[in-house]
């Protein structure tokens, strides 16, 4: 699940979600997107049920992107605590989300597949969503869906390898060569 690796102060003020979206509000990444109509407090588990309900339903097929990060935490009280005696214990992280925001994008699958994985993730939200698609205008405007659709088609997230694990297949490789050119040498000393 999403939640911060640290964060400045270890709890925070409960805000207010008025307004609407202006940043985040339109699809950049990807092709199709879920966007929010009504401002809620987006769980971290609500978030990773909606990216399972995508990736399970495309069968690792496109690319997702996760537009919201939850980085408010949330805190609660005790069970059976009487009032007062200071605010309670972080317990979860929320993202705030105002309406117009986009929650998911995806690229690299057809439309149809495409608004059935993103109905399916909007289930799992508290608030309403709706199916919003990238729209470029101009006269390459299909050869750049075309591009975007390609390129994510059969999209496979590359492995990293660390720098130490380089250096150690590097090492791993060097002594596999020289075991065989010693193998080799004793070969051409036999014939001899």
């Amino acid at each position: 699940m999403l939640m911060p690796k640290r964060s400045k102060h270890r709890k925070m003020f409960k805000g207010r979600m008025t307004g609407l979206a202006y940043r985040g509000s339109t699809v950049t990444f990807g092709q199709y997107g879920l966007q929010a109509l009504e401002p809620a407090w987006v769980t971290s588990r609500q978030i990773e049920a909606a990216r399972r309900a995508i990736t399970n339903y495309l069968k690792r097929g496109g690319k997702v992107w996760i537009r919201i990060f939850p980085d408010k935490p949330v805190t609660q009280k005790p069970a059976e605590t009487r009032m007062g005696s200071g605010k309670g214990n972080p317990e979860y992280w929320v993202a705030v989300v105002k309406p117009g925001r986009i929650l998911f994008e995806i690229a690299g699958v057809s439309r149809v597949q495409a608004e059935e994985a993103l109905r399916r993730a909007g289930m799992k939200f508290p608030m309403d969503v709706r199916f919003v698609e990238k729209i470029v205008a101009g006269a390459d405007a299909v050869q750049a869906a075309e591009d975007l659709m390609h390129q994510y088609e059969n999209y496979i997230e590359t492995e990293v390898i660390e720098e130490g694990a380089e250096d150690d297949e590097a090492a791993a490789e060097a002594a596999d060569d020289a075991s065989k050119s010693s193998e080799g040498d004793d070969a051409t000393e036999g014939d001899s």
